[in-house]
């Protein structure tokens, strides 16, 4: 009797006792097909996959929905600072920060497209679907309408990802915050284009501000379809909260230079 019990439990015990096998990481691409990575999963990738993926939903916008669509290189010029300086390895508050936003970008994206879809939690997906839907429609041609809705989409997603790093127990370095601080103010533009114009006209007739014309200088540095303005703006950022009394005014500079065909009336392909 006692031999028929074991013959019968054996396959249970190997069974119970076998190790488990975790499912294998999903890469950008799979991520960017699929658009159902969680913010965990997101959490889990390096910067430069993070920058694959931005690029892989935003060419499938472009293809399946809104076609020319580039409207999320403002978010790479951010990521590609990150993944050349160090910056946002996975489990820190940057990188919690930034999985909470591409999340948004990936829900939003999936309830775009298919018509509707669970938002993960995240408040920026529905926003993020609502832009898209008014992309597609030509409602957000003009910049004045395109860009608060744009700001308050990727508002809620950081706030969201600020949220997910405060579970986590994560915290932020002093220039983690400074350059976060960079991004607020860039929303910040982006929402209020009025105030933030009047904020630069003061800035240059006290002379102080950038030695250019505001209202242009305002329309290149908050244009979403660039990647420059955030990619050089951040380096500014990270260079004044340091401080590196030799590489921010260089920074600063450089932000200049990436102005200067805008300036000229040539501008760069981007």
């Amino acid at each position: 009797m006692r031999t028929a019990l074991i013959v019968l439990l054996l396959p249970l015990l190997l069974l119970t006792g076998a190790p488990a096998v975790a499912a294998p990481a999903r890469g950008p691409q799979e991520c960017a097909a699929a658009l159902d990575c969680t913010a965990a999963e997101l959490d889990a990738m390096p910067m430069r996959q993070r920058l694959e993926f931005v690029r892989a939903v935003q060419d499938r916008v472009a293809a399946e929905y809104v076609p020319g669509f580039r409207h999320w290189r403002n978010i790479e010029g951010i990521i590609r600072f990150f993944a050349e300086n160090g910056f946002g390895a996975p489990g820190s508050w940057v990188s919690h920060v930034d999985s909470g936003i591409l999340e948004g970008i990936e829900r939003g994206t999936a309830i775009a497209l298919h018509g509707g879809g669970s938002d993960f939690g995240n408040p920026g997906s529905e926003l993020w679907a609502d832009y898209l839907r008014r992309m597609q429609r030509g409602e957000l041609a003009e910049r004045w309408v395109h860009d608060p809705a744009w700001g308050n989409a990727e508002q809620a997603s950081t706030e969201h990802g600020l949220r997910l790093a405060e579970q986590h127990g994560a915290r932020p370095s002093r220039v983690d915050r400074d350059i976060y601080n960079f991004s607020e103010l860039y929303r910040w533009m982006l929402r209020n284009p009025q105030p933030a114009l009047l904020a630069l006209n003061q800035a240059a007739s006290d002379g102080v501000g950038i030695p250019l014309a505001p209202v242009d200088f305002l329309r290149w540095f908050t244009d979403v379809t660039l990647s420059e303005p955030t990619y050089r703006g951040a380096h500014v950022a990270r260079d004044v909260s340091l401080p590196d009394p030799v590489s921010a005014p260089v920074s600063a500079l450089r932000v200049l230079l990436a102005y200067a065909p805008e300036l000229l009336g040539t501008p760069t392909p981007n």
